[in-house]
């Protein structure tokens, strides 16, 4: 199967099996969502919803962040991945969402990469989820799944060569949404140590599964 081919196929099942696709972590508005994703990096979004709700109650806007303390911070988030590196990040974002775009989170890629703890990966989770925008959020599972399935060559060795390519072969409307189809996916399907190769319903175009279970 060609590449193209198999990009139309990813497209084609997904669109039926999952059309509302989106993520796992609970929010109510950008700024909500911001620091969720900063929080989610090396840990599960379950662990993240369960932390958020009192995180949010007491900090439920940038200048609450801003004029809190790391000390305090860290308090409320002592039980995820790196608290205390994710406590400062997030004094600082709250510090910058004040003092450089008047408390509210940026559109744009450019800006959203100056706030403390974003990455071009949260970067792009906040363009494509709050503004809609075609961008593709490349983390550990849609790296993994979409170099299993064929669709970008084994060549797409860093998160951004996968991103350009999946950009460029994916239909616009389609790019948000296929950042969400990957990551479930890969959560719950194409796991990296065990993949569920036998019980995958899209595993008959899959490359990863043509090479190697096959053959077994």
């Amino acid at each position: 199967m060609q590449r193209k081919e198999r990009f139309q196929a990813f497209v084609n099942h997904f669109s039926s099996s999952f059309p509302e696709a989106e993520t796992e972590l609970h929010y109510r508005n950008p700024y909500e969502l911001l620091v969720a994703v900063v929080l989610s990096a090396q840990c599960t979004d379950k662990r993240i919803n369960q932390i958020t709700p009192a995180l949010f109650k007491r900090f439920p806007g940038p200048k609450d962040l801003a004029q809190s303390s790391v000390d305090e911070i860290f308090s409320y988030i002592r039980s995820v991945s790196y608290p205390n590196n994710k406590a400062k990040h997030l004094l600082g974002l709250g510090q910058k969402l004040i003092d450089s775009f008047q408390g509210e989170v940026p559109e744009s890629l450019e800006d959203l990469q100056t706030l403390p703890g974003v990455g071009r990966k949260t970067a792009n989770v906040i363009a494509s989820v709050i503004y809609k925008q075609p961008a593709m959020a490349v983390d550990t599972h849609v790296y993994r799944v979409s170099r299993r399935l064929g669709l970008v060559p084994q060549t797409a060795n860093t998160p951004l060569k996968v991103e350009q390519l999946l950009v460029k072969n994916l239909p616009t409307e389609v790019i948000a949404k296929a950042h969400h189809w990957l990551i479930l996916h890969g959560r719950y399907i194409c796991l990296a140590r065990k993949p569920m190769c036998r019980a995958c319903p899209i595993s008959h175009f899959c490359l990863y599964f043509e090479k190697n279970t096959l053959k077994t």
